[in-house]
């Protein structure tokens, strides 16, 4: 249901009576609050015409199948065809075979994405994929019947019960973040699990003060204040939960965030990082310097900043951090934790006078402290941050744009490293199977790009389904993909004569520069990850 043809297919089915000229004015009023919805799941939603003959008037105009899918169409088992990550994320559910071909329906058949991945996964089962439409909403709820996240939740229980078994829930399924969400007839919450955000259960409108009220209370937040708003819940000895509000068109939606004390840090290269002990002595053991870790916001940065101090964390050197909040608490270390009128740079000036060897710097933001960390890591410390950013490279011209000078990026910084993080194949659910076309020939291209020998001879990859082990979602756990600039002579003097970051790239990848990609593929043939997760990560194709 193409977003383009919205306004002729409101036309159609007018001149076919199947709505009326005010039922499209309708529909259009709500689509203001909700843009992506299609108009006509929308006049689906509102119930202004008869449904089976709304989705078959709407299918000979967009010249498909359609159906009004229900439970009792499906025929096969969702899990058996694709997985339910797969199913929710391109708004498709396989519900009859025969006679080797499978019907599959999809909300959006204009989603050449979609499709094709979907006709792509089905065609390495034997299978020859016969698309339908139907509505989104009935995708949705057929979905939602599977994500088995709302098992242990009692949506009937009193409001404090049900906030309580809404967190011990997450904090058993490994969830990193609740969003507790108002929307036009219900509450939402969903879980973040694996970077992934799953439905956990609905709620009834009716409880939604009630649902507001408990949430501030237990978070100390003001009651009566409805502008965006930060608190904490202490109830539960073993996590500290942050907690942030933020009013929007249906009330106040509440995000959970889950931190665990007294977490093990891990080691670096459980993290993923190259099994390479002379490339980290190299990356991290340095002095007079600055290492920066770049990745978008969720791409464990943190966590990989914990894993090198731990690497590094010695009784003879004095480790000071200054965090914005401290996530994981490390014996041995002097965590400082910013609050809203001390800033990082204020925090580090401060630091600077606490004779520090080594200083973790929780985030670079600003022009101030990028220059003070430069200034600590030319003065005997070595500095570690984080930087928002897409990749190691960029990492200079995000310095750059800050204001930090050519000759002080290329005396200082000496490494700089970019990651994302990847979802593991289930070991429970997954399926093994032979590399699709596609997908070798896209592997032998970045061999090709990076002077690489990527051997998949007798090399199998996976197919990803669904169990209760993984939520369903076919993945269970993230691990790390990693590049890593070390700076060298060359790659300085490259900065300090201002050249572009496609000179810099060119001699990095002289110097044994290995990007993204390459060790995300390395992982793949490997059996840790697949290509559909590297593609939803990365947008390989």
């Amino acid at each position: 249901m193409d977003s383009k043809k919205r306004q002729p297919l409101g036309i159609e089915l007018v001149k076919r009576g199947i709505v009326t000229e005010e039922d499209i004015e309708r529909a259009l009023d709500y689509q203001k609050a909700e843009p992506k919805k299609k108009i006509g799941d929308i006049l689906n939603i509102l119930r202004l015409c008869d449904p089976y003959v709304l989705i078959n008037a709407m299918g000979e105009i967009l010249d498909e199948k359609a159906i009004y899918l229900k439970e009792s169409d499906i025929k096969v088992n969702i899990l058996d065809y694709i997985s339910l990550d797969i199913a929710k994320q391109y708004k498709a559910i396989p519900f009859e075979e025969s006679n080797g071909k499978i019907k599959v329906c999809f909300a959006d058949t204009s989603n050449r994405r979609a499709v094709e991945t979907v006709r792509l996964l089905l065609l390495n089962k034997g299978l020859i994929m016969e698309k339908y439409i139907t509505f989104e909403t009935n995708i949705d709820l057929i979905l939602n019947s599977f994500a088995g996240s709302s098992e242990s939740i009692d949506v009937n229980a009193d409001v404090s019960s049900f906030i309580d078994s809404v967190i011990k829930t997450a904090m058993e399924k490994r969830a990193s973040d609740i969003h507790i969400e108002p929307m036009q007839e219900n509450m939402r919450v969903r879980y973040r699990i694996d970077g992934v955000l799953i439905d956990a259960a609905n709620i009834s409108k009716e409880k939604q003060a009630q649902i507001v009220g408990r949430l501030k209370a237990i978070s100390n937040m003001h009651q009566e204040k409805q502008e965006s708003q930060d608190g904490r819940i202490i109830l539960y000895p073993d996590y500290n939960i942050r907690v942030s509000s933020q009013k929007n068109i249906y009330g106040e939606k509440f995000v959970l965030r889950l931190l665990k004390k007294n977490a093990d840090v891990k080691s670096i290269f459980d993290l993923g990082f190259p099994q390479d002990e002379k490339l980290v002595k190299d990356a991290f053991n340095k002095k007079n310097s600055i290492t920066v870790i770049a990745a978008p916001t969720g791409e464990g940065k943190t966590t990989t900043l914990y894993s090198i101090i731990d690497y590094l964390n010695k009784p003879e050197i004095n480790i000071t951090t200054i965090e914005d909040p401290v996530e994981i608490r490390i014996n041995g270390l002097n965590q400082i934790e910013v609050d809203p009128k001390v800033t990082f740079a204020e925090s580090l000036r401060t630091v600077l006078r606490q004779d520090p060897d080594i200083i973790l710097v929780g985030e670079i933001r600003d022009q101030e402290t990028a220059e003070i960390a430069m200034q600590a890591g030319q003065t005997g410390h070595y500095v570690l941050s984080t930087i928002h950013t897409i990749d190691a490279i960029e990492v200079i011209t995000r310095l750059r744009k800050m204001g930090v000078s050519n000759y002080d990026i290329s005396s200082t910084l000496a490494t700089s490293v970019s990651q994302r993080l990847v979802r593991k194949v289930c070991p429970y659910c997954s399926k093994e199977r032979d590399y699709t076309t596609q997908e070798k020939e896209y592997i032998a291209k970045i061999g090709e790009k990076y002077n690489i020998k990527f051997d998949l001879e007798g090399k199998k990859t996976f197919d990803t389904f669904g169990c209760k082990k993984c939520n369903n979602t076919g993945y269970l756990g993230r691990i790390g993909i990693f590049e890593i600039l070390v700076i060298n002579d060359e790659l300085r003097t490259l900065i300090v004569d201002n050249k572009s970051t496609i000179d810099i790239r060119k001699e990095a990848l002289k110097s044994g520069y290995v990007p993204l990609i390459v060790d995300g593929i390395n992982k793949v043939i490997r059996g840790i990850t697949n290509m559909q997760e590297l593609n939803n990560k990365l947008a390989l194709y």
